[in-house]
C-alpha cells in the first residue's frame, strides 16, 4: 500500500531526520555531516576546515545562474569559512535550449563567481528529457580558520537573535519576475523592476553580512534561512541547538514592497522563500557592536528575539502582545503564486 503522497518542498523533518541518522560517518576528519538546521558538512584538515554545501535552484528558471551561486555561497559563509570553489550541474529542458540561453545562465553564474572572488572549477551539462524549466545544482567548497567554525547547533541560551536587512527579499523578487504580466495590470513597471532588482539589492546574498558580523565577534551561530522562509529558519536553528527562542514580531522588518506582494498572492511572509536575510545568535553584550558594524557597512539588522531554554518552547511574540506557537510550514508559501 502507498504511503502518503508528500507535497511539493523539503522533505517533512521527521523523515529526514530518520534518513540522516541511518547514514554511517566512516572518515573521522568529517566533524561535521548532515544534520537538521545544519547548512554545511564539513570535512578537517590539519590547518584549516573545508565546508562543502549543494543546493539546487528549482522554483525559478529566471536570474537561475545569480541564484545558484549565491544560495550555496551563503551557507558556506554561515559555517564561518569563505566560499573558493563551485561546481554546477545544469539540466536544461529538451525542444527550449538553445546556444543563446546556455550562454545565458553561464554568464550570470560567471558574473556571481566574479562578483564573490570565487572559482568556477567544473559541473556538468546536458539536455535532459521530461523538464519544464532549467534546474541547476551547485556545489560549493570553502576554506575556514580551524578553530573558528560555527554551526548552528551553536546557538546559547541567552543569546540574541539578530536578522539583516528584512524577511523574503528572495520571494520579493521572484514573485515579481514570475508574476510580471499579471502584475503589470495593478502596479507601475517602476514597482515591477524595483522588485525584480531585490535579487541585487538589497541582494540575495549574506556574503558580505556574514563575514562583517563574524569579524565584531560573539557571534555563536548564523543560519541563512531559504525555503520556507524565518520561521523555518528558526525552527531549525531550535532543533539543531536544543533550545527554545522567543521572536518578537513588530521587530521582524518587512520591506513595503514585500508587503504589497504577499498581500496580493494571500502570502505569509514567515513562510515564504527567504534568502538574502541572515539570522545571527550571539552573546547579548555583542548585539550593539554587531548592529553597528553592520550599519557602518550599508546593511540593515535587527534583534528580533533571544534564544530561550527548550522547556520554554518555540515561541512568537505577536504585535496584538499575544505569545503564540511560532508558525511550522508544510510546504513555502511561494507556491501559492504557480
Amino acid at each position: 500500500m502507498k504511503g502518503e503522497i508528500l507535497p511539493v518542498g523539503k522533505v517533512p523533518i521527521h523523515i529526514l531526520e530518520k534518513l540522516l541518522k541511518s547514514i554511517p560517518v566512516k572518515d573521522k576528519r568529517v566533524i561535521l555531516s548532515g544534520k537538521i538546521g545544519e547548512d554545511v558538512a564539513v570535512i578537517e584538515y590539519p590547518d584549516r576546515f573545508l565546508a562543502v554545501k549543494i543546493d539546487p535552484i528549482t522554483l525559478t528558471g529566471k536570474e537561475i545562474g545569480w541564484y545558484v551561486v549565491n544560495i550555496n555561497a551563503n551557507d558556506i559563509v554561515t559555517s564561518g569559512a569563505v566560499p573558493r570553489f563551485f561546481l554546477v550541474t545544469a539540466l536544461l529542458p529538451e525542444k527550449k535550449t538553445d546556444e543563446r540561453s546556455i550562454n545565458e545562465i553561464f554568464d550570470q553564474i560567471k558574473d556571481a563567481c566574479d562578483s564573490l572572488d570565487i572559482t568556477l572549477c567544473g559541473g556538468h551539462t546536458e539536455i535532459t528529457a521530461s523538464l519544464k524549466n532549467p534546474i541547476l545544482v551547485g556545489t560549493m567548497l570553502g576554506e575556514g580558520e580551524k578553530n573558528k567554525m560555527l554551526t548552528t547547533s551553536g546557538a546559547k541560551v541567552g543569546d540574541d537573535i539578530l536578522l539583516t536587512k528584512g524577511i523574503a527579499v528572495e520571494a520579493t523578487s521572484i514573485i515579481s519576475r514570475e508574476k510580471e504580466k499579471f502584475l503589470l495590470k495593478k502596479y507601475s513597471s517602476k514597482f515591477i523592476e524595483r522588485c525584480k532588482g531585490f535579487l541585487y539589492e538589497p541582494g540575495i546574498s549574506v556574503v558580505k553580512d556574514a563575514l562583517i558580523a563574524n569579524k565584531a565577534g560573539g557571534v555563536h551561530s548564523m543560519h541563512d534561512p531559504t525555503e520556507g522562509g524565518i520561521a523555518t529558519g528558526l525552527l531549525e536553528i531550535a532543533k539543531a541547538a536544543k533550545v527554545g527562542l522567543m521572536v518578537e514580531e513588530e521587530r521582524i522588518k518587512i520591506l513595503e514592497e514585500t508587503h504589497l506582494l504577499a498581500e496580493e498572492f494571500g502570502i505569509d511572509p514567515l513562510g515564504v522563500i527567504a534568502s538574502g536575510s541572515l539570522l545571527i545568535t550571539c552573546n547579548a553584550t555583542s548585539t550593539p557592536r554587531i548592529i553597528k558594524a553592520l550599519k557602518e557597512s550599508g546593511i540593515d539588522c535587527f534583534r528580533i528575539g533571544r534564544i530561550t531554554e527548550s522547556c520554554k518552547g518555540i515561541k512568537m511574540r505577536t504585535t496584538d502582545n499575544r505569545v503564540t506557537d511560532l508558525s511550522a510550514f508544510k510546504r513555502d508559501e511561494i507556491v501559492k503564486i504557480y
